[in-house]
């Protein structure tokens, strides 16, 4: 099933859902899956965003819809270590990866991306990291979002606090690009890059 398909058959989006065709008939006849006819039959077609968002509502895993590409989103005002990052995401293969450069931007995509995983920079421009942990965290809607914040300062009450504010991960800057993807596969439970 590619990723790239907008729009979807009946039969095509109970193979996703991993349910019967009749499951999404009845669910797009009674309007709790949105979607259209094809004009001049009684075809039933469902746009992928309706689709994701009936999977999402109804608890279903939405990767096979994804084709198993994590979402990522970094945030960092720093465009050389961003570009450094997305180079080694984008190297990996398996990421669908957006960049921001501050926290404001941040707040907005984490909404309409929907991330798997949040790399963040705690020292940005606007607003802070630890802000942006705790409004990703204060929408339950996005409580499966992963935050691996990133920052050159050491205090460790900081590192606390971060993590009380809903950070899953911290890493120290300098660090290298590698290490990052390493820990954001295990934070999102996928395997580790094979070393080339």
């Amino acid at each position: 099933m590619s990723s790239t398909k907008t729009v979807f058959t009946t039969g095509e989006a109970a193979k996703i859902c991993k349910v019967s065709q009749q499951t999404i008939i009845r669910c797009f006849d009674n309007g709790t899956l949105k979607g259209f006819r094809v004009p001049g039959s009684r075809f039933r077609r469902i746009p992928r965003d309706q689709l994701f968002a009936f999977m999402r509502d109804n608890g279903i895993p939405t990767d096979a819809l994804e084709d198993g590409k994590k979402k990522l989103l970094i945030v960092d005002d720093d465009q050389d270590l961003v570009e450094l990052m997305a180079d080694a995401f984008e190297r990996d293969g398996r990421f669908d990866i957006r960049t921001v450069n501050n926290g404001f931007a941040a707040g907005m995509q984490v909404k309409e991306f929907r991330p798997d995983i949040v790399v963040l920079d705690v020292m940005l421009p606007d607003i802070n990291g630890k802000e942006v942990c705790q409004r990703v965290r204060s929408d339950n809607t996005l409580d499966s979002v992963k935050i691996i914040c990133i920052s050159g300062m050491i205090e460790q009450d900081k590192v606390a606090g971060l993590r009380a504010a809903g950070a899953d991960d911290f890493m120290q800057k300098p660090f290298t690009v590698d290490k990052l993807v390493e820990r954001v596969c295990d934070l999102l439970e996928i395997d580790r890059p094979v070393a080339h």
